[in-house]
Formats: structure tokens, C-alpha cells, sequence
């Protein structure tokens, strides 16, 4: 099955480079990665009935994990230790399965990609250094992550140890889970959900990162391409033509300005739910996690290294976000300040001047807001969207302090 899951390449037909957590997205998570286009039908139907296994899977575990908090409803710390999982779990479960139903638009947005966007490092050295220290809060954020699921996986080293029986998530099951023909293989179906969303919590981040910087490295492309055309057409010794010239070359701009724009948009229909789905629960996820941590940091080492994972992913999340805007807020100010006014003045031809005029003015015009993505367009991603968030996480944790 590995060998047919969707392989990104390049336009040449050679296989695309991809980034270490991708490369584990794409291994690990059957349920959210695409198949190739040509897999046959049997492969297909194969990986459909792998998802629906997976989907009752999912509920079976939502189904135990809620059990065990309404076992320890009246018990605020045993409830909050079951919280974070249970939150995570039914977030995973929501986004996962909503990206499984759409895997062949998904694979047609990362196939455009690669086609239409992917900066590739030995045509563009500057600009793939640039992506590449931006996505490093991502890189970072995929290693803690594993770290926690490691962290998780030691009470499978402790259950040998000690002799114990436990589960690797906090569970109540309505028949006797502790016996050894119901014990192992629901051991296992937890080792199995803990890789799912693992991958799909640092995987999704790493693409939705790498799509939304290498469209912000060619937004910043077309400031260079529209400087240096404007540079070459004046250290040029024509005057009648250099209008039109640099109107032809507007022109072109133009259009790829446009079709990045289009793929920007193409970007937030595949993203907006699971983004708003993800937001939605990081304020309840990061105060149920820093209760636990601060109410207990020796023994809960995993809900740290936890919640630090969910802080880092909000982080760089909403700082990629921002660069982003920041870019396509100043696309305005790029047509202002590309050397128009130097061309019509040392051209001759009056016609051309006007028209010229004309086309900056609509490009303005068509750059006059800037493009972002959102979570089902109630927020923009930017840092000031997270930074509500964790104040929100802060003051929910203080309430829940003052109760104890």
C-alpha cells in the first residue's frame, strides 16, 4: 500500500524533495494521505475499507475516553488528566476523516503545487534558504511531537517493569480490558491511533506551511521580476517602445499575479475547516494541558512536553500566517514603487504613457487587500489570531485554578 500512495514530482516527471515530517506524514497516515492517480481499483477500494476500519476505531476509542471522564466528573484533577487526549482525539477525528473523504482534491492541490509553485532550491538558491529557515518553528514543533507520543509509549515500558495492565490514554471500558486476549490487541489499536494523529499533527502543519511560504517566496518574485524588468528597459537606450515594452511585461506579471492568487484560494478551500476545527479546541486543549503541567510538573513530563508542542504549533502556524499577509499586503505598494513613473518619463510615446497609466492603476487596484487564509473566514491566521487564543487558554486555566 506504501508504494501507492501519491508521490510528489516535479514537472520533469523526477521525484519532488520533501521535508523529513512530510515524508513521515506521507508513510505513516494511510487515513489522510492521497492515493496516486493511477492506483487501480482494488487499491482503492482496499484504502477505503482501511478508512472505514480506521474511522470505528476512532470511536471506539472516543467512546471509552469519554466513558473515564464521566467515571471522574466530580474528580477536577483525574477529569483533567483525560481531558487533553479526549479533546485531541475528537479534534484528529474531525480533521482527519474530513481530509479522507476529499484525498483526491487534496492530491490535485499538492499536484498543482509542485507544478505551478514549488520554488525549487538550484533555480532559486535565495529564496529556498529563505523557506527553509522560515519552516524551521515547524521542523522543531514535528520532533517535540514525537517526543510526546515517545513519552506516551513509556507506559508500555512501564506496564513490563511494573507488571501493569494499563492503557496508553486514560479509558474506562464497559467489560474487563485487563485480560490478556482483550489487552494486547487494544494495546495495539492505541500504538495505532497515537501514530495517526501524531502524523496528522505535525505532518498537515508542515504542509499547509510549505504551500503558504513557497507562495509567499513567489509574491516576493514578482517584486524582484518587476524591478529587474523595469531596470533593464531603463539602462536601455529606446524612448518610443519602453513604454509598451514595460506594459508587456506588466502585463505578465500581472497574469502570474493573478494565478497565484487563484491557488492562494484553491489553498484556503482545502484548509479552512480543518484550520477552524483546529483553533477551536486549542484554547481548551492548551488550558487542560498547563493545568496538568503546573499542578503536577514530576509527574505529568508527558502533558509538558505536550502542551510545548501545541504551543510551538500555534506559534509558527500563526507566524507563517503572518508573513503571508504581510507579503500580499504590500503587493499595492510594489506596483507603486516599480519604477513606472521613470518609464513614462523617459518615454515618448503619449498613447503608450496613458495606457501604461492605466494597467498600474488596476494593478493597484486588484492588490488593494491582501490575501490570507482563514478558518471558515471567522479569523485570519496570523499571530494576533494565536495570541487571542493562549490568552483565552490563560484565562480559562486561571478559573480553573481558583477552583481547586
Amino acid at each position: 500500500m506504501p508504494s501507492h500512495r501519491y508521490r510528489p514530482r516535479l514537472p520533469g516527471g523526477e521525484l519532488a524533495p520533501t521535508p523529513w515530517p512530510v515524508s513521515l506524514y506521507r508513510i505513516l497516515n494511510h487515513i489522510a494521505w492521497p492515493l496516486e492517480a493511477d492506483a487501480g481499483r482494488w487499491i482503492v477500494l482496499l484504502d477505503r475499507a482501511l478508512i472505514f476500519l480506521g474511522f470505528l476505531v476512532f470511536c471506539e476509542h472516543n467512546e471509552v475516553d469519554f466513558h473515564y471522564l464521566m467515571a471522574n466528573r466530580r474528580d477536577m484533577d483525574s477529569l483533567l488528566t483525560g481531558m487533553p487526549t479526549y479533546l485531541i482525539l475528537v479534534e484528529m477525528q474531525i480533521r482527519c476523516y474530513q481530509l479522507a473523504w476529499h484525498k483526491d482534491r487534496f492530491r490535485a492541490l499538492l499536484q498543482r503545487f509542485y507544478a505551478e509553485v514549488y520554488v525549487r532550491e538550484e533555480a532559486e538558491p535565495h529564496l529556498f534558504a529563505r523557506i527553509q529557515r522560515q519552516m524551521l518553528a515547524t521542523r522543531v514543533n514535528s520532533t517535540v511531537y514525537l517526543l510526546t507520543l515517545f513519552n506516551f509509549f513509556l507506559v508500555a515500558v512501564t506496564n513490563v517493569i511494573y507488571h501493569r495492565r494499563e492503557m496508553l490514554y486514560k479509558q474506562v471500558y464497559p467489560f474487563d480490558n485487563t485480560q490478556l486476549p482483550y489487552f494486547i490487541p487494544l494495546l495495539g489499536l492505541n500504538f495505532w491511533v497515537g501514530f495517526i494523529i501524531t502524523s496528522m499533527l505535525f505532518g498537515e502543519l508542515n504542509v499547509m506551511g510549505e504551500l503558504m511560504m513557497h507562495l509567499n517566496a513567489r509574491y516576493v518574485q514578482l517584486g524582484q521580476d518587476l524591478r529587474r524588468s523595469a531596470r533593464r528597459l531603463l539602462e536601455g537606450r529606446g524612448t518610443m517602445d519602453i513604454a509598451a515594452s514595460y506594459r508587456q511585461e506588466l502585463t505578465h506579471i500581472l497574469r502570474r499575479n493573478t494565478a497565484l492568487r487563484e491557488f492562494g484560494q484553491r489553498m484556503e478551500e482545502e484548509f479552512s475547516l480543518r484550520i477552524f476545527v483546529m483553533f477551536a479546541f486549542s484554547a481548551g486543549l492548551l488550558c487542560a494541558l498547563f493545568f496538568k503541567a503546573f499542578t503536577n510538573p514530576w509527574g505529568n513530563v508527558a502533558y509538558i512536553v505536550w502542551f510545548l508542542a501545541k504551543f510551538i504549533e500555534l506559534l509558527a502556524f500563526g507566524m507563517l500566517g503572518s508573513i503571508l499577509l504581510e507579503t500580499t499586503d504590500e503587493l499595492g505598494m510594489m506596483y507603486y514603487t516599480a519604477d513606472w513613473e521613470q518609464v513614462v518619463n523617459q518615454s515618448q510615446n503619449v498613447g503608450e504613457n496613458v495606457k501604461l497609466m492605466k494597467l498600474v492603476t488596476l494593478a493597484i487596484q486588484l492588490n488593494s487587500r491582501p490575501f490570507f487564509i482563514t478558518g471558515l473566514k471567522y479569523f485570519r491566521v496570523s499571530l494576533t489570531a494565536v495570541l487571542k487564543i493562549i490568552k483565552g487558554a490563560f484565562s480559562y486555566f486561571t478559573f480553573l485554578n481558583s477552583m481547586r
